[in-house]
């Protein structure tokens, strides 16, 4: 009667926490289904963006309000010097091939500045794929990702970053009052297709607020996802 008693007892908290076993495997695997697209649609945006976009990003040597000056200054120069060479090209391939060919100067003048400025820091300028955080330049925002950048770097590389997009020249406008020019929306219109582009838009506030939100759901589900396949590991 006993072993009876028992059966019955334990027949329905078995069922329970098979039922729950299943509701955690079922819940885990639709995380990972809906993270994976969204996480997939993100790194098609990430490189959808990258082949079409450069973006200049000057590191300073440290957080010292001198260091960070000094990359102000930095990045200005080799915006001055930058700006009448990228201005001339349509497309990326010959926007890229412009930066290689003037790689060197853009470490030469880079290092002028940083002597004027008192200091002996070494500086290396390099064209590559880095990753950067979402940024909002005026009413056009870009999504974090990894994108094809001129990478300046000051001395150490320890100090805040800053960063702008160098072709098309987003970099030579002034976003300030919360828009950027129609002849630069032009010039991004030129290199991105129309899908890309509105992805980027947000001069249509209503309209754009799902977009902000889908880049803040890709990092949260790429977070969510981390957390699932820790959790099966163990």
């Amino acid at each position: 009667m006993k072993s009876l008693f028992l059966y019955k007892l334990q027949k329905p908290i078995a069922k329970k926490i098979i039922t729950t076993g299943m509701v955690v495997i079922i819940s885990s695997m639709l995380i990972i289904t809906v993270s994976a697209a969204i996480t997939s649609f993100s790194e098609d945006v990430d490189t959808e963006l990258s082949d079409k976009l450069i973006r200049l990003h000057v590191i300073a040597n440290s957080d010292s309000e001198v260091d960070q000056e000094i990359k102000r200054k930095v990045r200005d120069e080799v915006l001055k010097y930058m700006q009448d060479k990228l201005d001339r090209f349509e497309d990326i391939e010959s926007a890229r091939a412009a930066i290689n060919e003037n790689m060197s100067e853009i470490e030469k003048i880079s290092r002028e500045k940083i002597l004027d400025c008192g200091k002996d820091y070494n500086v290396k300028a390099s064209l590559g794929e880095y990753a950067f955080p979402t940024k909002v330049y005026g009413d056009i925002a870009l999504p974090a990702g990894k994108y094809q950048a001129l990478r300046i770097v000051i001395g150490n590389g320890e100090g805040a970053n800053w960063w702008c997009v160098l072709f098309p020249p987003l970099c030579f406008v002034d976003a300030s009052h919360g828009t950027v020019p129609d002849s630069v929306k032009q010039d991004l219109k030129n290199v991105l297709d129309e899908d890309e582009y509105k992805i980027i838009d947000m001069s249509e506030r209503e309209k754009n607020v799902p977009v902000r939100v889908k880049f803040k759901t890709v990092e949260l589900f790429r977070r969510a996802k981390q957390k699932v396949f820790r959790i099966f590991k163990k």
